[in-house]
Order: C-alpha cells, then sequence, then structure tokens
C-alpha cells in the first residue's frame, strides 16, 4: 500500500516512469506476503482484507492515474481544450472503479482459491504501468501509445476484462513437479524470452501470453474431461 500511495505521488508530479518502478515493486511485496502467508500457514480474515485494500491502492487507483495522465497528456498535445480533454481523461478511472469491482468478487468467491476468474488486478497494473516504460526507453514505433482512442480503447477492454468470466492460472505452486505446472513453466520460460528480446515491450506481449495460454489449458482440460 505504501509504494502504490508513492506511486500516485509520481504520477500526480507527472513522473509516470517511477510510479511504474514503484508498481514493479508493490508487486514483488504482493507476491511475497502470499508466499509466505502458505509458507507459514498464516491465514488470517484481517491477512486477506489487508491484501484487497492494499491491492486496491497499488492495482486499483494507480493504473487509474497513469491512464488517466496519459490520455490528459495526449488530448492537450493534440491541441484539445482543456474543458474537453478533462472529462474524456477522467474515463482512465474505469479501470479503477471495475479493480474494485474485481477484487470484492474475488473476497466473496471461493472458486478463486488455486485460480482467477478474470484478470488479475497486478496483471493488469502491469500491462498499464509499462506504458510509460515503453514509450521511455523503447523510442522507436511506439507512437501509436499516445493516441487517445489507442488509450480509451485499451481502458474499455482491460475493464471488461477484470470482471469477466474467463478462467486464469494462477503462478501458485504447491509442489515443483513438471506434471503439475506445465502451463506455469512454460509461462515463466516464454515471459523470460519475451523480456530478454523486446525489453520493456515485451511486458504486455506477456499478459497477452498469460490470457492466451489460460485459455488454451482451458480448452485442453474440458476436452480431456469429456473424453
Amino acid at each position: 500500500m505504501l509504494c502504490g500511495c508513492i506511486a500516485i505521488v509520481f504520477a500526480f508530479e507527472g513522473n509516470l516512469v517511477w510510479s511504474a518502478y514503484m508498481v514493479g515493486i508493490a508487486c514483488i511485496f504482493d507476491f511475497m506476503d502470499g508466499m509466505f502467508a502458505r509458507l507459514l500457514k498464516a491465514h488470517s480474515e484481517i491477512g486477506k482484507q489487508l491484501d484487497s485494500l492494499a491491492d486496491m491502492v497499488s492495482f486499483g487507483v494507480v493504473p487509474g492515474m497513469i491512464i488517466f495522465k496519459l490520455i490528459n497528456q495526449t488530448m492537450i498535445t493534440c491541441g484539445a481544450d482543456i474543458f474537453v480533454a478533462a472529462p474524456i481523461s477522467f474515463s482512465g478511472f474505469l479501470v479503477t472503479a471495475f479493480s474494485a469491482v474485481r477484487l470484492a468478487k474475488f473476497n466473496l468467491d471461493t472458486r478463486q482459491t488455486d485460480s482467477f476468474i478474470g484478470v488479475p488486478t497486478p496483471a493488469n497494473t502491469i500491462l498499464i504501468s509499462s506504458l510509460p516504460l515503453i514509450l521511455q526507453f523503447n523510442i522507436s514505433n511506439t507512437s501509436f501509445i499516445l493516441n487517445p482512442y489507442f488509450l480509451i480503447g485499451l481502458t474499455l477492454i482491460m475493464s471488461y476484462l477484470l470482471i469477466a468470466p474467463l478462467q486464469l492460472f494462477a503462478l501458485k505452486f504447491k509442489n515443483f513437479s513438471w506434471a503439475d505446472n506445465k502451463v506455469r513453466y512454460l509461462f515463466l520460460a516464454l515471459s523470460l524470452l519475451l523480456l530478454i528480446v523486446f525489453q520493456f515491450v515485451g511486458i504486455p506481449l506477456i499478459i497477452i501470453l498469460y490470457i492466451v495460454l489460460s485459455v488454451i489449458s482451458n480448452i485442453l482440460t474440458r476436452s480431456k474431461t469429456q473424453s
């Protein structure tokens, strides 16, 4: 939550790159708290609620803020009047609203213990926070990002995917055997390859890969069950 608050301050100041860095640190802490809770078998209702509240700040408010800033910057660059740019820019906070719905559903849905239904808020935030990094460090062929239609379209698509009835695998290892974790190992290996080859551009590709592998895994599991 502290990382999320700092990320919001950086975003307010227009420093979206450092806002993205703080999201990355928040993701590390988010992964570690779940991992240590499982290792120590330290599950509690207050821990569950605190985790969700921290997620709402770091992975709900922050991505909405980043999209808001990007759309606002793009609209002003295009010469739009501030009274036109501001209301359109506020559409970025749809991500924040749908993140709240996603987190509330997760807390109540008993089916989401070993998998997710809908794109997890950290994955959505990683995708959105990668945009400033791509603009900063991958200069060529990134002009499409600073297009209001692209940004608004991305906002609508990701807002829907947060609450979509789409089953996605979780990166939770009950054991480290190949048989039980084929999809996870394949995802991690391909993700590393994408990062090496495409650097920051590889981050949104990893999120797309995550969704695609989940869909393929669901189809294979369903066909195996039916046969």
